[in-house]
């Protein structure tokens, strides 16, 4: 089947404006790639190069949505795209928001049952040592509305809280001290109505930021994860559950930590995740006999009509 007929003329946008921009640009680029050697009519499209409006007037039919963090994967290029009528990738305005707002996110698994760690709003006002009695250390202090672990601290120490509080807040005036889960660090990754296998990640240190997740070769990845069936079933029930209660639809990756009880904890939700060498949701659909253009080609077909 030759794919350009069936999808048209399609923008990959990736770059942005976010503090991502640059694993955007890797995402995008295996997309673009992937695409063009299915026989996708593709190209890529950079929203802080050139404005919006391009895409209609050079008469672009879908976008596959390779952006990351603001700008990109909180709701507002999605809302630009339903303005102007085009398919594009992933979940909707609203989801996309609400999955971006950690805290937000929070609130809303918790109303539905949702198991998450216990957190905090901090201000530079907060009783930083209430805070640390209250969620017990360590603690994870972040942002509430960015991605890739940007502005992220593990502490261990009450004294070492104000200075991680001043990172994040760097980056959001939104910043959430967070318990800390001990235990297995896992990933679901959702394409359509399907979780697939889970990913496993063990990292050198114990903490997956943004180093351990784009430029160590120290971290591995499990798929399959290690658990039993019956395991890994509930959590991918409980991740499809938790993707649905934000509006989620299309694809997207739910971060979650086992703790040694075997008590699962949903994280986050990401609604564009990474496509790089290092990336998780291409991991899970090999695992599931999924190549990554056909799982580009899945994603796309799935395109959000507003």
């Amino acid at each position: 089947m030759n794919q350009d007929r069936h999808f048209g003329k399609v923008a990959v946008l990736m770059g942005g404006r976010s503090a991502e921009r640059e694993i955007s640009l890797q995402s995008g680029t295996a997309v673009l790639d992937a695409l063009r050697r299915r026989g996708v009519n593709a190209h890529s499209f950079d929203p802080s190069e050139q404005p919006m409006e391009v895409l209609l007037r050079e008469g672009f039919n879908r976008a596959h949505i390779a952006l990351h963090g603001r700008f990109g994967e909180d709701g507002t290029v999605q809302g630009a795209l339903e303005l102007m009528g085009l398919p594009y990738t992933g979940s909707g305005v609203l989801a996309s928001a609400l999955a971006m707002d950690k805290w937000r996110t929070k609130l809303l698994w918790q109303a539905a049952g949702i198991n998450t760690p216990r957190h905090v709003l901090l201000t530079e006002q907060s009783d930083f040592e209430a805070v640390a009695e209250e969620l017990g250390l360590p603690l994870i202090i972040k942002p509430s509305r960015e991605g890739s672990t940007i502005g992220l601290s593990k502490i261990t120490s009450v004294k070492d809280l104000p200075a991680a509080w001043l990172l994040a807040a760097r980056h959001d005036t939104l910043v959430l001290a967070e318990q800390f889960i001990e235990g297995m660090e896992l990933t679901a990754a959702i394409l359509g109505d399907t979780a697939l296998p889970l990913v496993r990640i063990q990292v050198k240190g114990g903490l997956y930021d943004y180093e351990a997740k784009y430029l160590s070769d120290r971290t591995q990845y499990f798929c399959p994860s290690g658990l039993s069936a019956a395991e890994e079933h509930a959590i991918q029930i409980q991740a499809l559950q938790a993707h649905r209660i934000l509006g989620c639809e299309g694809w997207g990756r739910v971060d979650v930590m086992l703790d040694e009880s075997g008590e699962p904890y949903l994280l986050e939700t990401n609604t564009s995740p990474g496509m790089t060498s290092h990336s998780l949701v291409p991991m899970a659909a090999r695992a599931a006999g999924i190549s990554f253009e056909e799982l580009v080609l899945r994603i796309l077909d799935l395109a959000h009509v507003g």
